[in-house]
């Protein structure tokens, strides 16, 4: 039986208020078909022949398969998987939406070139809402239903054992269930052979995947730092602008991603250089390094969970001045600065820079988070003010 998902309420309130389809988008073996599959009546997955079949019929062998014809008391909930492989695949949804839209619901999940083949020429828009999966993640570990009122959660312990398993074997389902570092290292090594030698071939047509590799085990140890694209370049051998390439093709495929600095009413502000976060944590070794990535992921998460959600325009970016003043993230809600968060792997001296770009920025709120500290039961952010030193634990638990 698969395990409950905060996605699985996100869905269920999704049809249940709205009529567009939903879109499904993310890295590979995160559970996307899984929740689907397990809220929908019926599933049509491109990669089955007979299924294949049904969907170059045309739109009317899904209405009698669903048998649409016939009186029913709540609509039929499609799943289509994988359906960006179709050549024709906006047409045909489109076509099926447009006729049929109010006697049927359809979710649309794939791999993690979805969210790319879907910003190709956009003739879907208004028709669906994007949702974007992320891994498991202390707060959906201690409270997997969607916040009711406002963003943030009250905070929830999780236990020791679910939080070492997030630390150790990552967030994605089956290594973090399963707790087997055996299983997890193979699964890590499938996984990032099939992303870069099966999705970035197909997706890109990049020839030289010998040295796209060699770049992808170079991001794999510098999760957490700036990217310097001439200094990449020059390591794998090809020009600055071929890395920034790939760079944004990795980052489409969902293996790792960007966080950009981020300098409104910043002086001085150092505006270039973006630093790069690997999506599995569990990956990085150095456990600095992987301190911070498990924060960056958590943050994401929260950030495009809150903007699917309609509850505000977020953005995750960091900040440093040429002073290099760094403070690790900067989470801005609404175009204004809301709370600042440096990260520790063990208990440390406040970081005099959460001051300082607090007293710039006006933000309300700054952490300092320690990942090894143990949970507090208490509210972190029912204090604005001075920063304040937290439990990593405490403060991801009251997000996404």
């Amino acid at each position: 039986m698969a395990t409950p998902r905060l996605y699985d309420d996100l869905l269920a309130e999704h049809f249940a208020q709205n009529r567009q389809m939903a879109f499904i988008s993310g890295p590979r073996q995160v559970g996307k078909t899984t929740t689907g599959r397990g809220l929908s009546d019926a599933y049509v997955n491109w990669d089955d022949i007979d299924h294949r079949e049904r969907v170059l019929a045309g739109p009317q062998e899904i209405v009698h398969m669903l048998g649409l014809h016939r009186l029913a008391a709540e609509p039929p909930l499609v799943l289509f998987d994988e359906i960006h492989k179709f050549p024709r695949w906006k047409q045909f949804l489109k076509g099926l939406f447009d006729t049929y839209g109010q006697r049927i619901r359809i979710a649309v999940t794939g791999s993690s070139r979805l969210d790319v083949f879907r910003r190709g020429g956009d003739s879907l828009m208004g028709r669906y809402f994007l949702y974007r999966m992320h891994p498991f993640s202390v707060a959906e570990i201690g409270v997997r239903e969607l916040p009711l009122d406002g963003v943030i959660r009250q905070p929830r312990r999780i236990s020791d054992d679910d939080f070492g398993a997030l630390w150790l074997h990552g967030g994605y389902p089956e290594p973090f269930l399963r707790r087997d570092a055996r299983f997890t290292r193979r699964w890590r090594s499938t996984r990032a052979a099939q992303l870069v030698r099966e999705d970035v071939r197909e997706l890109t047509g990049i020839a030289q995947l010998g040295q796209l590799e060699v770049m992808a085990r170079v991001l794999t140890e510098r999760s957490g730092q700036q990217l310097v694209f001439d200094n990449l370049a020059r390591q794998v051998r090809v020009s600055a602008d071929t890395v920034r390439r790939w760079v944004a093709a990795l980052s489409d495929l969902h293996l790792g991603f960007l966080v950009r600095p981020w300098f409104k009413n910043v002086s001085r502000s150092l505006r270039k250089e973006p630093k790069w976060f690997l999506r599995d944590w569990a990956a990085v070794r150095d456990v600095g390094q992987r301190a911070e990535t498990f924060v960056a992921c958590h943050l994401l998460k929260a950030v495009e969970g809150w903007n699917d959600l309609g509850l505000g325009a977020f953005e995750l970016g960091y900040l440093r001045d040429k002073e290099k003043r760094e403070v690790d993230f900067v989470v801005v809600r609404d175009g204004e600065p809301w709370f600042l968060v440096e990260t520790k792997h063990e208990d440390a001296a406040l970081n005099p820079a959460l001051h300082y770009f607090q007293q710039q920025l006006g933000a309300p709120l700054a952490f300092q988070a320690t990942v090894a500290a143990d949970y507090v039961d208490a509210d972190c952010f029912a204090s604005p003010g001075h920063p304040l030193v937290v439990p990593a634990r405490t403060l991801l638990s009251q997000l996404l």
